[in-house]
């Protein structure tokens, strides 16, 4: 008895034994993965632009037209056949020409602040992806609607401390439905000066010149002098006349209220280090002037009004590629650090992920204009990967968990992919895309016939017809889905209903990131 006792409870422990090797088997095996997954693989560094990816590059030639839509003035080579020369007047109290420009959205209004943006954005794509742009031979038709924008600006800034940042009269721009083309009431003009200043749009306007600097430099370099020049002194006029231009002028609040200048002067002041190599411009955002408007360890969404996080993304290149004596800044690794943190908050997967999205993934915000945020984060997150992988920088932590650059991309296309069709609407927001696109676009020169004659006020007509609009606003990126990810194609929907440059401008930076299969970042001189 006593031996098979024995015998028993030498099977027991080894049984015992056994099952404790297979558990601890098991957790290794676990543990593993888990590590294999937190420390994500980098792709080789990418040559020339990769294959061509057909959907992203035939957007982006839908997309890139949506700027000769809005185009102001004497038309040149005009590319859009129900267009025609309008505004041709607009400056002339002041002895200006401030015919060129964009018209805003679907009125006939220039404000200066979300053109300005859309230029700065538009030359950080062309300065980012521009190889890629040639591709798909989209790269002349960006460099000419920049140059568009930049000829107005220039224009507009006829003395170091005086700026004009409006053309038109939005209430009596508003109570008109009418072509440009057509218009006859009055355009007023409104600038900023040392007695009424404006910081946040002359900064942006400098950011766009001196970005836009960059663009010509090596095609114009007269012209990239002259735009360089005037970045210089608006920067120098906002810096040193500080004041808001929502409170200067109190009417600009109605529509495109500013929610503070310390951002404009950071991103203008990157810009101009860009441009420039003055070290004075770094010193100026690693300074007491970051401490005061940086906010770092904050993300913030990126947009007309707020430029933060477009700052520490760009910035961040300089972190990745500067030279020691730059890249090593405690203060521009806060930068980098509150970039991270921001695509930290982008990526679905991650710790720190934000929760404002739609039940199908789409980054969603506020309900006007809703797709402006989404398709900004997903620009900037293509570039941010993009720094990654030329860098051999294989990892980015959110809450102590990695992720690869590969993520970021990922999440970029998800965004994109929405926009173009992959939705439960089955829906294209970019207009002319797809088979299904919304065909009700609140766009005045896109919903009155060419060959109609109408004024101010006969023209109302036209915005309450059944009829779907007979001239297509080709590359609009209309304001999008509710947060229950529905749509109201009506032209009477401006909330949901009506683009934007600057979104289109946000949005052929994201394709332009997209369109090739690889890419790899540039020095920008």
């Amino acid at each position: 008895m006593g031996e098979r006792s024995r015998r028993k409870g030498c099977c027991g422990w080894f049984l015992v034994l056994l099952v404790l090797v297979v558990i601890g088997l098991a957790v290794f095996i676990t543990l593993r993965k888990r590590t294999q997954k937190s420390e994500p693989e980098l792709g080789p560094v990418p040559g020339p632009p990769g294959a061509v990816q057909k959907k992203y590059g035939d957007a982006l030639k839908i997309a890139m037209q949506f700027f000769d839509v809005q185009k102001s003035g004497k038309l040149v080579d005009n590319k859009i056949s129900w267009r025609g020369d309008s505004a041709l007047k607009d400056g002339s109290e002041a002895k200006l020409d401030l015919s060129k420009g964009m018209y805003d959205a679907g009125d006939h209004i220039k404000f200066g602040f979300p053109m300005a943006f859309t230029a700065t954005v538009l030359s950080w794509a062309i300065l980012e992806y521009g190889d890629q742009m040639q591709t798909v031979d989209q790269l002349e038709p960006a460099q000419d609607s920049l140059k568009w924008i930049t000829d107005y600006l220039i224009e507009a800034h006829p003395s170091e401390n005086v700026l004009y940042i409006q053309v038109g009269d939005p209430e009596v721009d508003h109570g008109c439905w009418e072509r440009p083309e057509a218009m006859t009431e009055k355009r007023p003009l409104i600038q900023v000066n040392t007695s009424f200043p404006g910081t946040e749009v002359a900064a942006e306007t400098a950011a766009a010149m001196a970005s836009a600097s960059l663009v010509f430099k090596s095609s114009d370099a007269t012209y990239s002098s002259t735009l360089l020049k005037h970045a210089k002194q608006l920067f120098s006029f906002a810096d040193k006349n500080r004041g808001s231009y929502s409170e200067s002028i109190p009417e600009v609040q109605t529509y495109y209220n500013s929610t503070g200048y310390g951002d404009e002067l950071l991103w203008a002041a990157s810009w101009l280090y860009h441009a420039t190599g003055d070290k004075t411009y770094f010193e100026y955002v690693t300074g007491d002037n970051g401490n005061d408007f940086a906010q770092f360890g904050s993300p913030t969404w990126f947009s007309w009004d707020n430029k933060l996080a477009g700052t520490q993304v760009l910035l961040s290149r300089v972190s990745f590629f500067g030279a020691k004596d730059t890249s090593n800044s405690e203060s521009l690794q806060k930068y980098r650090k509150t970039a991270e943190a921001v695509m930290c908050g982008l990526l679905p997967k991650s710790p720190s992920a934000t929760k404002s999205r739609t039940d199908n993934g789409l980054i969603w915000v506020s309900e006007w204009n809703a797709l402006q945020h989404p398709v900004a984060s997903s620009f900037l997150a293509v570039i941010y990967s993009d720094y990654m992988l030329t860098s051999r920088t294989a990892t980015l932590s959110c809450s102590g968990q990695s992720f690869g650059q590969s993520d970021l991309r990922k999440f970029a296309l998800s965004q994109a992919d929405y926009v173009l069709g992959n939705n439960p609407m089955k829906m294209s927001f970019l207009v002319g895309y797809g088979d299904k696109y919304p065909e009700y676009v609140h766009h005045r020169g896109a919903s009155i016939p060419e060959d109609a004659t109408t004024g101010c006020k006969t023209g109302w007509k036209w915005l309450d017809s059944t009829d779907p609009n007979p001239n297509v606003a080709t590359g609009a990126v209309v304001g999008g889905p509710f947060l229950n990810e529905t749509y109201v194609d009506s032209r009477n929907n401006s909330m949901q209903g009506e683009p934007t440059t600057y979104n289109s401008a946000v949005m052929v930076g994201l394709l332009s990131g997209l369109v090739t299969t690889s890419s790899v970042a540039q020095s920008f001189t």
